[in-house]
């Protein structure tokens, strides 16, 4: 029983549902339900309707047959009967943060032909199809455009290109994207729309309050013009429409330290000249004004428009400039050579010149207002005016006075260079003669006499070193014989020491035996006046003994004489002398004249006589110490008697 009742139920129950089922169709169909979700949007087109669009419409507004202006929001919708009303379910458009989407109208009155893009309308981002249509939307690109959110539109009305889609609409996907501007550059822009640039003029005018063209209907509606503009946009992020503007990065401008920057404007307000009665070669202009403004910029980095305004540098420190084959870094001498001068007597011969010039910042706009540039100021100035100054004041003198008199010709080309640049705004630092290159004849003769001149002088160097080396050997040989100098000069100070002590030793003892010979003496005298005495008196007695055996030889020498005459008595007292004296009357060694068979002669007699001396020698005692005073022999008396008496 109770399966019975289950089964039932659950047929029961089934039957219901499937009644709910065919209901709920049969409402969708009777009561035309519609349900839009919530990130969706409902595009109406009505079938059939007993009124139909105009020509050229495309959008209905009353009810006409086509695609309706207005949508479904997302939830239930009733009486839109499928017979009469064909509902298409678009996704919401999206647009990402960073990107932009545009909006192409399918719908509206036509654009005019003065205009590009189609007027924005107050249309709630063109969520209000109804709105945009009769406030006079036109059709085709819009000037308006979405930015980054959520957006319901009617697709039948709009087409909105983002990132995502740009390929298959003939668009970069790049150009989606929010336009960022570099830190260190600016963007130049040109607008594709709005009136033509007043006749005259290259760029259009600054326009006001249209928050940097990312409002553009603000810019169209203040009177702005198509084409270049004068603003520029700085660096960050900016919403721009693609259709309304292009830009172009350029990097910022950068006014170097030790420049200044003139600015030569192509725009602006009319140039009203500010320099003055006294400065008749161009016009200067405050800043803002059409010309050469007045006011330089300074160093530092400029947002400037490059396409509008040109910036002429300008150093503010010395610049040197070369008359020569050489280029300073600047550059602005690379067409300068050496000056090609002729002198007063007739030679050619080349001039390297430097020029130091200085520009005041003051006084660049003037400068650039007279000349255009630096570098027309280098060719167009200072090049003709150095040149032929050296051209012309190079006939009055000759190449030797160049060569030797350089510091005066430099100082008269300064002075007139000073004086000539100071009408051109320009301050002459300094004007300097380099190298000086004479003709080759004249410096071989000039060589010739010059190394002739200093080969005198080396000659008389080397003779003055030949003098010097010879003085150098003389003290050299000096020196080497010092040491034995100065140990001969120390032998004789020594030996002089010694010698003074000798001497003073010597008359110390000499003093000493003066002092003990003066005692002696004393008493030697006193002992010689007693020995005299006595040898006196023995004397005395002496000489009477001697007188009288004198008396008695003499008298014996008398008989003698007497007895055996004079002759023999004298030959008697030699030989007794002889005999006393043991004089030898034979020689020992006897050398005959020689002869045959004689035996003898000067050989033997030399040879014995040899023989003798060595027998003597080895014979001879030891001679004794001599006596201190040795006695003579004493010779015999003449008067002595002879032995035999």
């Amino acid at each position: 029983m109770l399966l019975v009742i289950t089964v039932s139920l659950a047929y029961t129950l089934l039957g219901i549902l499937v009644g709910l089922l065919l209901i709920m169709l049969l409402a969708k169909s009777l009561l035309g339900i519609v349900v839009i979700g919530e990130m969706q949007v409902g595009v109406v087109a009505k079938k059939f309707s007993s009124r139909n669009l105009a020509a050229g419409r495309l959008i209905a507004l009353e009810g006409e047959a086509g695609y309706q202006a207005d949508t479904l929001a997302p939830g239930w919708h009733f009486f839109l009967w499928p017979w009469q009303y064909a509902i298409t379910k678009e996704p919401v458009v999206i647009v990402p943060q960073g990107e932009i989407g545009l909006v192409v109208a399918n719908g509206g009155e036509p654009i005019p032909p003065s205009h590009i893009l189609a007027r924005e309308i107050d249309c709630d981002n063109f969520q209000d199809a109804r709105a945009f249509l009769t406030k006079g939307g036109e059709k085709g690109r819009q000037v308006g455009m979405l930015t980054a959110g959520t957006y319901r539109i009617n697709t039948a009305l709009f087409s909105i290109i983002t990132q995502r889609n740009a390929a298959t609409m003939g668009m970069r996907p790049e150009e989606l994207f929010i336009y960022r501007v570099a830190p260190d550059a600016v963007g130049i822009v040109t607008t594709l729309d709005g009136i033509p640039i007043a006749p005259g003029e290259i760029a259009g005018p600054v326009v006001p309050n249209h928050n940097n063209f990312q409002d553009a209907q603000a810019f169209l509606d203040a009177g702005g013009s198509r084409g270049l503009q004068e603003q520029v946009l700085l660096s960050g992020s900016w919403n721009l429409n693609p259709w309304f503007c292009r830009v172009q990065q350029v990097a910022m401008t950068e006014i170097p330290i030790g420049h200044v920057g003139v600015v030569i404007s192509f725009v602006g307000k009319p140039a009203v000249d500010v320099s003055g009665a006294d400065f008749t070669h161009g016009n200067l202009v405050e800043v803002g004004h059409k010309g050469i403004w007045a006011t330089p910029l300074y160093p530092g980095r400029q947002p400037l428009n490059t396409e509008i305004m040109k910036v002429e540098l300008v150093p503010t420190t010395n610049i040197v400039l070369n008359w020569a084959n050489r280029t300073e870094a600047h550059g602005y001498d690379s067409s300068l050579s050496s000056i090609t001068v002729r002198s007063r007597d007739g030679f050619s011969f080349n001039l390297d010149v430097s020029q130091i010039i200085h520009v005041a910042a003051l006084d660049a706009p003037r400068v650039i207002s007279r000349v255009g540039s630096m570098q027309n100021l280098v060719n167009n100035v200072l090049e003709p005016i150095v040149g032929n100054y050296f051209r012309n004041s190079s006939q009055e003198y000759t190449v030797l006075d160049y060569l030797t008199n350089r510091a005066e010709r430099q100082h008269d080309a300064a002075t007139f260079i000073r004086n000539a640049l100071a009408a051109y705004n320009v301050q002459a630092v300094d004007t300097l003669i380099g190298d000086i290159v004479p003709p080759q004849q004249l410096m071989t003769t000039q060589t010739d006499r010059k190394l002739a001149e200093e080969q005198r002088k080396t000659y008389e160097v080397q003779q003055v070193a030949q003098t010097q080396r010879q003085a150098l050997v003389r003290e050299t040989s000096i020196a080497d014989i010092q040491n034995s100098l100065v140990q001969s000069e120390q032998g004789v100070n020594i030996a002089e020491l010694n010698a003074n002590a000798q001497v003073k030793k010597v008359r110390g003892e000499a003093e000493a035996a003066k002092l003990r010979a003066g005692g002696e003496a004393e008493a030697i005298r006193l002992r010689a006046i007693a020995d005299a005495e006595a040898t006196r008196l023995r004397g005395a007695g002496e000489a009477e003994a001697i007188r009288a055996i004198g008396n008695a030889k003499a008298e014996a020498y008398r008989v003698g004489v007497e007895a055996l005459g004079t002759r023999e008595f004298t030959g008697l007292q030699l030989m007794q002398i002889i005999g006393d004296r043991q004089v030898k009357i034979v020689p020992e060694v006897q050398a005959n004249g020689g002869g045959a068979g004689a035996g003898g002669g000067l050989v033997e007699a030399l040879i014995g006589l040899l023989a003798q001396q060595q027998m003597g020698q080895l014979n001879a005692p030891t001679p004794a110490a001599p006596t201190t005073s040795p006695v003579a022999p004493e010779a015999p008396s003449a008067s002595s008697e002879p032995k035999g008496e």
